[in-house]
Parts: C-alpha cells; structure tokens; sequence
C-alpha cells in the first residue's frame, strides 16, 4: 500500500488509480462518465475525504454538475464499484487506495493533516475476531482517528 502520510509521487499515484478504475469500468463493462471521473480525480486530488457538497463544488466549478444529485450518483457509483469509500466518522468520501481488490477497508484518519490512509490489515483482523467468536460479519467498518507520524513530527525510520 501507497503511504499516503509519507512524502510519495503524488501525480503518478493519481494516475495510476485512475488507470486502474479505467481498465476495471471497461473489464466489468460499467461507464466511466465525465462527471464519475471527474469526481474520481477529486477525490484522489490529495488524499483527503470530501463531502459531497465539497465535491459539487468543485463539479460546478469545472462547469460538468450544478445540482446535488449529480454529485451524489457519482459518488455512489464510485463507492458502489469499489473505486471510493464513505468514511463514516467524516460523513464525506475517498477515493480507494485499492481500486483493483475486493477488500474491506479500515481508514486511518490524520486529526491534524486531515489526510485519510487505508489498510487492509485491520479489517483483517476484525473478521478474524469475529471468527474466533463464531460471528459471521456482514458488514465492517473500520475508522480510526489519530495523527500521523508527519504531523507528529516523526519520520518513518523511527
């Protein structure tokens, strides 16, 4: 996984992510509109979640969406097919770090650069907890809130 909290080229992650939900729309025969990419490249503009009023607004000012449902339908599709995730504690979105797997994410929210990382790890771990319970998860969701070793003021070596 792509540190987001970690200095990392940023533009060929953009494109990369983008690749990737291009190749999935096309492989899973699903359209990849303007407005759902558009939204896409926002959301992953820099790796923090955006309301989805956040999100029109930026729409509008490309002149592609004026209205809320437009931007609500992208975001939905995006989420729908795996390319973004809604981070709950925010009540805004972000784009998928992990566009190409089936996964359940677990989000870790920086407090103070407002940046959203993801992981697999811990969601992992919730369905093995769950597992070694004998409950049978449905649904996780995953969020944790904290700071980042940047915003710490701690580099990556420590």
């Amino acid at each position: 996984m792509q540190n987001v909290f970690a200095p990392h080229d940023h533009a060929n992650c953009t494109q990369s992510a983008l690749t990737t939900v291009e190749r999935a729309c096309a492989e899973r025969g699903l359209r990849l509109t303007p407005i759902r990419k558009r939204t896409l490249e926002i959301l992953l503009e820099g790796h923090h979640a955006l309301g989805a009023y956040d999100v029109l607004q930026k729409l509008s000012d490309d002149g592609l969406a004026d209205k809320p449902p437009m931007a609500y339908r992208a975001l939905n599709f995006l989420v729908e097919h795996g390319f973004a995730h809604r981070v709950e504690r925010l009540n805004a979105y972000v784009a998928c770090a992990h566009p190409d797997a089936d996964h359940t994410p677990a989000l870790w929210i920086c407090s103070d650069c407002h940046k959203v990382a993801e992981t697999a790890q811990a969601a992992e771990l919730g369905q093995r907890l769950g597992q070694d319970d004998g409950f049978s998860i449905n649904t996780l969701t995953i969020e944790a809130e904290g700071s980042c070793q940047q915003c710490r003021g701690e580099s990556s070596n420590d």
